[in-house]
């Protein structure tokens, strides 16, 4: 429980260091924000958290929006959030830890500690840290079914979705298990004769100064945090319902607020709760038997983004979603926290915040370029000096005309925002995403040394 003493404290820090983020950046900070209002503008989500990490520490913290809509609340940065399933990187690092203790190994049969397993003598703890055990996933769906008010327990679960034949063969396939991080929670207290939370407290939350981490598996967030909201089509929100006790466990069971999960994103930066060796691990795509890569590591998704390492993942309970994006090698990292599930806006944020944090790329400038050819081709036009020589042989009179009577009847784009930049073959790759109110398009360009634009093609996202 926070004081009331010790709330003020919190807030003081949040003003001190958004301060000294305005001082440093007023442009940054204005361009985070209107992309923020923006976005909970365009999608109707209530409120959004957002916290910044630059140079490994944390340079901006603020919120967005209502947390709670009867009485109208605004949105505080110290107002925790369920985080959902990024609760398994934690998950996924007390195992680590406990293998850097010789408490287990990442290679041991999952039946040593949970028994009566389907294949439990041959399904890893590595297999289920990566979703490729073959155990099916107790929690598709994005909304809670009606089971799931119930409460329930660890071996309950496992009684209903890991003692039952198995999805694929260990390690032949990918597939996303709630059911796989039970089992995890479950090595975690066996191992280490200890709750998974006391755990996670002792080793990474106390360590870290994440005072205000919250176990909402068992108990429902305050007053003073924000309240989960879902949507029936595009109905208003409503007060999204609980999960009943049990339910989230090891999977996704933790809140905080936005600067917590940014101490720990500075010690994934830092290397500071694990050794060098287990962030390796942690951090590394997971290859299956067939030699195809899963994009996913223990507990983290691994992979490139604007063309640089990133470790990330999502997450979703009732009531929320939110996002987490590392850049390790840039030492840099993005927060979003929303109030509404079932919806993409906290990844659509950190999309949009992650290029304007990187000092050598000038996205904002690109993105005008880009947009600015765009609209001249809904009109018909092109400036050919900005093309090389096989590019210009490419907008033909016929492709020129196709351009602009294929997508001068879109309008005016309400979201223009590069998604993806990386080289390749000598040239940058640069990809958009244009927003429509009935459409969505991706553009993507390749872009020679000289800074000429050796292709330039448009098509629908759906």
């Amino acid at each position: 429980m926070i004081t009331l003493a010790r709330l003020r404290n919190l807030v003081t820090v949040v003003l001190v260091l958004t301060s000294l983020s305005v001082a440093q950046s007023p442009d940054l900070h204005a361009k985070i924000d209107t992309i923020a209002r923006q976005a909970l503008a365009s999608t109707g989500v209530p409120s959004a958290s957002i916290a910044i990490v630059q140079d490994g520490k944390i340079t901006y913290l603020q919120a967005y929006g209502q947390a709670r809509l009867d009485p109208p609340t605004p949105a505080k940065p110290t107002m925790r959030y369920s985080i959902g399933s990024i609760s398994k990187q934690f998950t996924a690092s007390a195992i680590l830890l406990l293998a850097e203790q010789g408490k287990l190994s990442l290679d041991d049969p999952v039946g040593r500690y949970v028994p009566n397993l389907t294949r439990g003598n041959e399904v890893t703890i590595r297999q289920i840290l990566s979703h490729t055990s073959g155990y099916q996933d107790f929690w598709p769906q994005d909304y809670v079914p009606p089971f799931m008010n119930e409460p329930v327990t660890a071996d309950k679960i496992l009684d209903l979705w890991a003692r039952k034949p198995l999805d694929f063969e260990p390690g032949t396939q990918y597939q996303y298990s709630n059911t796989g991080f039970v089992i995890a929670g479950l090595v975690v207290e066996k191992a280490s004769g200890m709750p998974l939370l006391d755990f996670l407290s002792k080793y990474i939350f106390t360590p870290l100064n994440m005072q205000s981490v919250m176990n909402i598996d068992q108990t429902r967030l305050t007053e003073t945090d924000a309240t989960g909201y879902l949507r029936y089509a595009l109905g208003p929100p409503r007060v999204a319902p609980k999960e009943g006790k049990g339910w989230l466990f090891a999977a996704g069971e933790l809140a905080m607020p936005a600067q917590d999960l940014a101490k720990w994103d500075i010690s994934l930066i830092n290397q500071t709760v694990l050794k060098a060796a287990s962030y390796h691990e942690m951090e590394t795509e997971v290859v299956l038997k067939s030699g195809l890569g899963t994009r996913y590591g223990l507990g983290v998704s691994v992979r490139q983004e604007f063309g640089r390492r990133a470790i990330e993942h999502g997450g979703e309970v009732s009531g929320f979603t939110a996002t987490n994006l590392v850049f390790p090698d840039e030492r840099v990292a993005v927060v979003v926290f929303t109030d509404q599930d079932s919806i993409d806006t906290s990844a659509a944020i950190a999309r949009k915040v992650a290029p304007l944090l990187f000092p050598h790329d000038d996205a904002s400038k690109e993105e005008q370029q880009s947009r600015a050819i765009f609209e001249g081709l809904q009109q018909g036009k092109i400036d050919r000096s900005l093309f090389t020589e096989n590019a210009n042989s490419y907008f033909t009179q016929q492709a020129v005309q196709d351009f602009a009577a294929s997508l001068g009847p879109l309008g005016a784009p309400q979201e223009f925002t590069q998604t993806t930049r990386q080289e390749r073959g000598g040239m940058t790759f640069r990809l958009f995403e244009a927003r429509f109110p009935q459409k969505r398009l991706e553009i993507w360009e390749r872009i020679m040394p000289d800074g000429k634009i050796e292709q330039y093609q448009v098509a629908s996202k759906e």
